[in-house]
């Protein structure tokens, strides 16, 4: 850690678009922010004047890089669970190794979440799960052996996933045949099998928490997905009943104090009637939270780098009645820049916001955020503005999955 006076340090692993929004909250804060990213050519490697060239899967890289920062947190979970301890002893890492595991490790979240009374408590729970062992079989932490029919009690189809390293949609399966999921396991990863939630539709919350304890917690949120990317986010989650809203945002702030959760945690949600069930969880930024940055007094970068330096949490209000974000995905011409003339001229209202990111078909290169009023209307332009940026049209795509899900 450093010993200089001046503004706090604060290193972000990975360059990725959520380490460039960071730096743009951190400019504003006065904190001096660098980054580990994999190229000059990431995403938050072009902005950010503090780039450090280096592999997060590298303990000499991390820990020297850790060494000109006070605080080190994250844009992905994927820093190697042995090197996180080390980091912890050359600075103050948030979330620390052992709350981290619960994000890197899907089988390590399901059993600590199961032994968590508070879920009950909240009418929360999570999707009866196993870890798979053998096309034929699974077995369940201290659980006896099981077989294929114990695991799929409650019938096809049946989610698979893998236990470390999936996102969007990267890592999940539905199978619905024991073929289908004897080929998922012969790629001889490790693997959880769920049972499949027949959702009415997906939510997420988003919350804050510091070393110090305090907590913050946003409006929850509708995500709208297609082939395991988030594509929409409706902010506060239309006709959400208000015990309910409650109830997700007191399971995200007592999952982040019993996790010890610093900095953001993210938990997406299904929705069954009045029932919550856990889906995911993420320690960092997320897409559920983009429109923050237009929609709320604070936004989750300038959030989580309050609560990873331990100052008092920003306010959580939204600054409009609604937002809808929409995340722009890449089509077959690269040229994104030369249709900005056409969104703003047609709608000034739209917040544009670029990743800097090579443009390919279905990747996520940057999201627009409207705010106002009637969430129809707003998710009516939104979605224009998201198509004619991807596509050059303001009409649907289905490849690109630009119908909302609606």
């Amino acid at each position: 850690m450093r010993d200089e006076i001046g503004p706090p340090v604060v290193g972000m692993v990975g360059g990725g678009q959520l380490a460039r929004m960071t730096a743009q909250a951190a400019i504003s804060l006065g904190v001096e922010f660098r980054v580990l990213a994999d190229t000059l050519e990431d995403s938050a490697a072009q902005v950010c004047t503090g780039t450090t060239i280096g592999d997060y899967r590298s303990a000499g890289d991390l820990l020297k890089f850790a060494a000109g920062c006070d605080v080190v947190t994250f844009d992905h979970e994927h820093v190697p669970g042995e090197h996180l301890a080390a980091l912890e002893r050359v600075a103050a890492v948030r979330p620390g190794g052992a709350a981290l595991r619960f994000a890197q490790d899907k089988l390590a979240m399901r059993d600590r979440l199961s032994a968590l009374g508070v879920l009950a408590e909240l009418g929360v729970r999570c999707p009866r799960y196993r870890p798979v062992s053998s096309p034929a079989g699974s077995s369940g932490g201290s659980s006896p052996q099981a077989s294929t029919a114990d695991v799929l009690a409650h019938g096809w189809p049946v989610v698979l996933k893998a236990t470390s390293g999936g996102y969007d949609g990267r890592g999940v399966w539905i199978c619905d045949s024991e073929e289908a999921v004897a080929e998922v396991i012969s790629h001889g990863i490790g693997l959880l099998a769920e049972e499949y939630i027949p959702f009415d539709r997906e939510l997420a919350v988003l919350v804050a928490r510091s070393p110090k304890g305090q907590g913050a917690s946003y409006p929850v949120v509708q995500t709208v997905q297609r082939d395991g990317i988030c594509r929409e986010v409706i902010a506060p989650a239309p006709g959400l009943d208000p015990d309910v809203a409650l109830r997700a945002q007191r399971l995200g702030l007592a999952l982040a104090a019993e996790l010890g959760v610093t900095g953001l945690l993210a938990i997406e949600l299904f929705s069954v009637g009045d029932e919550l069930v856990i889906n995911e969880l993420a320690m960092r930024p997320h897409n559920c939270g983009h429109w923050t940055i237009d929609g709320a007094v604070t936004s989750q970068f300038e959030q989580h780098l309050r609560a990873v330096l331990d100052l008092p949490l920003g306010s959580t209000t939204s600054s409009a009645r609604a937002a809808v974000m929409v995340n722009v995905l890449g089509g077959d011409d690269p040229d994104l820049y030369s249709r900005f003339v056409h969104v703003m001229a047609a709608d000034p209202g739209v917040a544009v916001h670029m990743y800097g990111k090579q443009v390919r078909p279905g990747r996520k290169v940057g999201h627009v955020t409207v705010t106002g009023a009637d969430v129809e209307q707003l998710r009516d332009r939104a979605w224009r503005a998201a198509n004619y940026l991807s596509l050059g049209t303001e009409e649907p795509d289905e490849d690109l999955g630009a119908d909302g899900g609606r």
